[in-house]
């Protein structure tokens, strides 16, 4: 447990930033739920995998492969379902949507945990940025496919970030989305996220006057290989600010897996959430124009690809 971990207090939820995933989940007998959660395989995916399937739930567990959601699953205890899903790939992600859909599973939460960031270099996918295109326009093929399957009081959960805040000016570069016209690895991972939350607040609109909800989740700052990518520098300071700052995975893992599950969450929807309580986000989150407009634009990408 890092140092502000010690002193950091509690939200009006009664947890907060020292919390972990097995703290915001004690008492809680999640039998007979079914929880996708995207990522199951390293970090916070994993934590979540575990301590939900610990709870009772049965957990869809996807990964880049089917190799690696099987060994996540093996190494955890409980009911687990692992497939393959590599939100880079279209072709691999409705292929995840058609296992669940033909094997008729009703999800209780869709957790879009999976994500890549800050690659150092322009990288594609179907001639879009990759990080835009796996962070978000992955998790939009999946979500939008299993939306069918979703409960009568389902939730969807987006792990968005602080780093939405890196989004540039406008939020999304509709005009760059390739990142040809520029790019610069933080403010494309900021647009990322800043879609993810987006694409949140945007289903919640869309779920009104239903009990099935949306919200976007900020894990905190945790040294897992998702930051593989950092430069040398950023690194030794990560790991020399570890001690005094950083969250642990199951930490990381507490507030998504609150949102996931946890009773007080039920019939919230269209929030962002950091540390277990709801929080603030850039003031532009709240674009009903912008996030119809990303929607829009994400079927239209949809639509295009192979």
């Amino acid at each position: 447990m890092s140092l502000y971990a010690l002193f950091a207090g509690k939200g009006f939820s009664g947890f907060g930033y020292g919390s972990t995933a097995e703290d915001v989940t004690a008492g809680l007998d999640l039998t007979g739920t079914t929880i996708l959660v995207t990522g199951c395989n390293s970090g916070l995916g994993h934590e979540a995998l575990r301590v939900l399937a610990l709870r009772g739930a049965r957990v869809i567990g996807t990964a880049r492969t089917l190799e690696k959601a099987k060994a996540a699953c093996a190494s955890v205890q409980g009911d687990t379902v692992p497939l393959a899903c590599e939100l880079a790939d279209p072709a691999s992600v409705r292929a995840c949507v058609a296992s669940v859909n033909a094997a008729g599973l009703q999800l209780d939460v869709i957790l879009c945990n999976a994500g890549i960031m800050a690659l150092p270099k322009l990288q594609q996918a179907f001639g879009y940025e990759l990080q835009f295109f796996t962070n978000h326009i992955g998790h939009f093929i999946l979500v939008t496919g299993l939306l069918g399957q979703l409960t009568a009081t389902g939730r969807v959960v987006m792990l968005s970030s602080a780093g939405h805040g890196l989004a540039p000016k406008g939020g999304i570069e509709f005009d760059n989305l390739s990142g040809e016209r520029g790019y610069v690895s933080w403010k494309q991972y900021g647009q990322s996220k800043f879609a993810n939350l987006l694409f949140a607040k945007e289903l919640a609109r869309r779920f009104a006057g239903t009990q099935q909800t949306a919200n976007a989740v900020h894990p905190g700052v945790i040294q897992t290989n998702l930051g593989r990518h950092m430069n040398p520098v950023l690194q030794f300071l990560f790991g020399l600010s570890d001690k005094i700052a950083l969250k642990s995975v199951a930490q990381g893992a507490a507030t998504e897996v609150y949102v996931s599950v946890h009773p007080a969450v039920a019939g919230i929807s269209g929030k962002y959430f950091a540390d277990c309580n709801v929080a603030k986000s850039r003031p532009d989150a709240d674009d009903a124009a912008l996030a119809r407009k990303l929607w829009d634009v994400s079927e239209q990408i949809v639509a295009k690809l192979p």
